[in-house]
């Protein structure tokens, strides 16, 4: 299978660069480029079809190319009566000219290997769209594959081949002799075309009323390329060697019946033995069965029948099968007026351009675009023309893909683009704008439409410019946003400022307005708003569309105007606009509704910004004192005075102090560590004394002493007082004594030899009595205070371990605010007053 399948690829290439070879040899391939194959059709299918253009003006053809190899088999003189019927038909083609017959591009030309001649751009053969494959590229292209002939289609077909045969039988003279599918070619616009003069028969006597023809008899030894196709030839040619125009007309019965029946013609002949077959066929044609023509539509089936009829003066000639009814279709007579349009002048034109959206829909869309498109915008070249022309294009444009679109009507479109005159043409794109935008590409769009928009917003008419406005919001959501913002919105601003029509002033305004929802906010704010302070008229019909702005912007959800706008500029505008003389009450009223609503939204955003404020405030408030109670516990849990310093800003003094203290304790840690075993713990923890019972007989005591020269003792209790020795083993040599009240900073008393000055105590020195048994001796106090250094205390840290094993080291504020968890405020002012008696008592003493 594989070996085959092998063999057979070979043999296709081996024929494609053989064509190929073929036809580069031929003069043909001087002036035209030959493309790829595309279809088949002629006498016997021997001509295959390739598209091709000319070099120099790249218009676009068909090349049709016969080669020679394929008749290597037949004799010389045989090859030669082939070449010689072959080039006999082109020949008579070529001669002829007429909208029904195939057009000649270039004349045929011989070579070594082939012959080939241009025509004009083709699709295919009508035998090939019927199924007949042969002499076609393999695989056989998908567009012919799957071609459909509709109705329409067909109706006009076989019109144009009777108005074909017609012009041939009536103004030429001459018999065709072999109409058949093979000899009807499918332009590239979908017109049935007639081609294969092979075999036709001019009048013997042209310029007599009644033309004779001669015909050969049949030959059945000649080559069958040298002979018609026998399925398609009427009975008297071959029987009784005579033909006349209505043998054609015989020919277009069978063609009629073999497009209704899948490309069958009404009979098969038997090739071999064909005088035998026509005798059998020409009784069949005598009593022909209903069921030979039950493919054939009703209306057009006794027509087929009487071109079939065994005798030829009953057969129906080509000018009356022009006149049938069954060719009077709207879809028929449609294209039929496009092919005779060179006929109608413009008021003509203009009455059937201006009918024609009615009938372009119930019209097959591949008609509608290969055959009614091209002769439109071939009418684009006529001005006067475009204004009636232009709708269909775009009715027709509709319909297309984007990809038809852009390759079938673009190009023919962007001139239009340019045009200024007439008026209209300008009103019609704007009416289909949403169209251009949605299927032209970006680029073009960019270059061609939105160009047009912009002349259109600057013309010089009024009329131009108030529709231009007008349609501007119906496809303004379809250009791209930078377009709007950097070209239209600056021109109708341009023509609002600088134009003298009022109509043109108000329809500026509303389409501003309407196109607001598709601008930014910022943009609305900054660009759109200041620019209607600008506008110099006052008419009432101006000023509401002011007005119409500012409320669309007020109140559509993505803008919105902020209060500080609203404040400072959108309503002192509107409230000098508001009082303008020319307004009614009616437009009053509505200045004020929307003064009004700002006024009101407004108080109510900035109420509840200063309402946020105030709650702000509050909860910053108790965000710090909570972080001052939190300041407060994590001094607590400072572990040394080096991370203050880290975290607070000290003073020079306060880092001096510090410093101190941290040798101090760094000498502290270097000593040995008392023994805790020669301290026994109390059993039972003492019970807090009444200070101010205690003082109390101790101003008694005083007084006493005050009185009587003796011995003195003076009680004194360390409740909620940290008391302080820096100096002296006894307190008979006390030089200093500080006392800390808990609020106030420390205090000092100096007289004569004795200093007393307060500061923070060292912790642990609570609840014990200290007492004297003998007069205290100033002179040694004094004597003491100047042998001791003032600013540097006794170390009494190492003491703290007897009295605090088991509690951390704290600080001064750690002692303070241990105390007042202690002592009521009422009780600690009770103490303070009761020292300060003490103490004046025992200077007075």
């Amino acid at each position: 299978m594989e070996s085959m399948l092998n063999k057979l690829k070979s043999t296709v290439t081996k024929v494609t660069a053989d064509m190929t070879s073929a036809v580069m040899g031929n003069p043909v391939t001087r002036e035209f480029e030959v493309g790829r194959h595309i279809a088949s059709g002629g006498p016997g299918m021997s001509w295959r079809i390739y598209n091709g253009t000319k070099k120099s003006t790249k218009q676009e053809v068909a090349v049709f190319v016969f080669d020679k190899k394929v008749i290597d088999r037949y004799q010389k003189f045989e090859k030669d009566q082939i070449i010689d019927s072959l080039k006999k038909g082109v020949q008579q083609l070529t001669r002829l000219r007429h909208p029904r017959l195939l057009t000649v591009q270039h004349p045929l030309e011989e070579s070594r290997d082939c012959l080939a001649f241009c025509t004009e751009p083709v699709f295919a053969s009508l035998a090939n769209v019927l199924g007949q494959w042969d002499n076609l590229p393999s695989p056989v292209p998908t567009d012919i594959k799957e071609y459909k002939l509709y109705d329409v289609e067909t109706k006009y077909g076989l019109l144009q081949v009777s108005e074909g045969l017609s012009f041939l039988h009536s103004g030429v003279k001459m018999v065709h002799g072999n109409l058949c599918a093979e000899n009807i070619i499918l332009n590239k616009s979908g017109a049935w075309k007639i081609m294969g003069f092979d075999f036709s028969i001019s009048s013997s006597n042209p310029s007599d009323a009644e033309p004779k023809y001669v015909c050969k008899e049949w030959d059945p030894n000649l080559s069958p390329l040298c002979l018609p196709n026998p399925e398609y030839v009427a009975p008297e040619y071959i029987l009784s060697i005579s033909c006349d125009v209505a043998s054609d007309m015989y020919s277009l019965g069978v063609l009629i019946h073999a497009v209704f029946n899948e490309g069958k013609p009404v009979f098969k002949v038997n090739k071999q033995d064909i005088f035998k077959s026509f005798s059998r066929q020409l009784d069949q044609l005598s009593h022909l069965s209903p069921g030979v023509l039950s493919q054939i539509p009703e209306e057009v089936r006794d027509h087929v029948k009487m071109l079939l009829n065994v005798t030829s003066n009953l057969r129906p000639d080509a000018d009356q099968m022009t006149k049938i009814p069954f060719f009077d279709d709207v879809g028929a007579m449609t294209l039929q007026y496009f092919d005779s349009l060179f006929q109608r002048d413009n008021l003509q034109k203009s009455q059937f351009y201006r009918g024609l959206p009615k009938v372009l829909p119930k019209l097959p869309k591949r008609v509608v675009i290969y055959r009614i498109l091209p002769a439109l915008t071939s009418e684009f070249v006529n001005p006067d023309m475009v204004p009636f022309v232009l709708p269909n294009v775009l009715l027709i444009a509709e319909e297309c893909t984007k990809e038809e679109y852009v390759r079938l009507v673009l190009p023919d479109l962007t001139p239009v683009f340019k045009q200024q005159e007439p008026v209209q043409i300008l009103l019609i794109f704007l009416q289909k704008m949403d169209l251009l935008l949605t299927k032209t590409p970006p680029e073009d769009i960019k270059n061609s439409v939105l160009p047009m928009v912009y002349r259109a917003v600057e013309a010089p008419s009024t009329q131009i410019q108030e529709l231009c406005l007008n349609i501007i919001p119906t496809f303004a959501n379809l250009i791209e946003y930078p377009s709007m913002k950097n070209a239209l919105i600056p021109r109708i601003k341009s023509a609002c400022l600088q134009t003298s029509s009022l109509a043109v002033r108000v329809n500026s305004l509303v389409c501003l307005g309407k196109i607001l929802e598709y601008l930014d906010k910022w943009f609305v704010i900054d660009e759109i708003l200041p620019f209607l302070q600008q506008i110099p008229s006052k008419e009432p019909a101006v000023l509401m569309g002011i007005l119409g702005i500012y409320k669309c912007t007020f109140t559509h959800k993505k803008l919105g105007i902020p209060k500080e706008h609203l404040a400072g500029k959108s309503l002192p505008h509107l409230v000098s606009l508001s009082i303008d003389n020319n307004l009614n009450l009616n437009q009053f009223n509505s200045f004020m509704a929307v003064i009004k609503e700002m006024l009101n939204r407004m108080e109510a955003e900035h109420k509840t910004k200063l309402e946020q404020l105030h709650i702000m405030q509050e909860q910053q408030r108790s965000l710090n004192i909570t972080n001052h109670m939190n300041q407060s516990e994590e001094t607590k849990n400072t572990p040394s005075p080096a991370t203050q310093v880290r975290n607070v800003s000290l003073t020079l003094e306060e880092k001096q102090r510090l410093a101190k203290e941290q040798e101090q304790a760094a000498k502290l840690r270097s000593q040995q560590p008392l023994a805790p075993q020669s301290i026994k713990p109390a059993t039972t923890t003492p019970q807090a004394k009444d200070l101010t019972s205690s003082l109390m007989n101790t101003m008694t005591s005083v007084n006493n002493l005050s009185l009587n020269s003796g011995t003195r003792t003076i009680p004194m209790q360390g409740g909620t007082i940290s008391s302080t020795f820096p100096a002296g083993p006894t307190m008979g040599g006390m030089g200093t004594m500080g006392i800390s009240n808990g609020f106030n900073s420390p205090m000092g008393f100096q007289t004569g030899g004795m200093g007393m000055g307060m500061r923070p105590a060292a912790p642990g020195l609570y609840g014990g009595m200290a007492t004297t048994t003998s007069t205290p001796n100033f002179n040694a106090l004094t004597q003491n205070q100047n042998q001791s250094h003032p600013s540097k205390p006794t170390d009494m840290s190492a003491l703290d371990s007897l009295f605090t094993s088991n509690k951390p080291k704290v600080n001064d504020s750690q002692n303070l605010v241990g105390r007042l968890d202690m002592v009521s405020l009422k009780e600690f002012k009770t103490d303070i007053l009761v020292c300060f008696v003490f103490f004046f008592c025992l200077y007075q003493w």
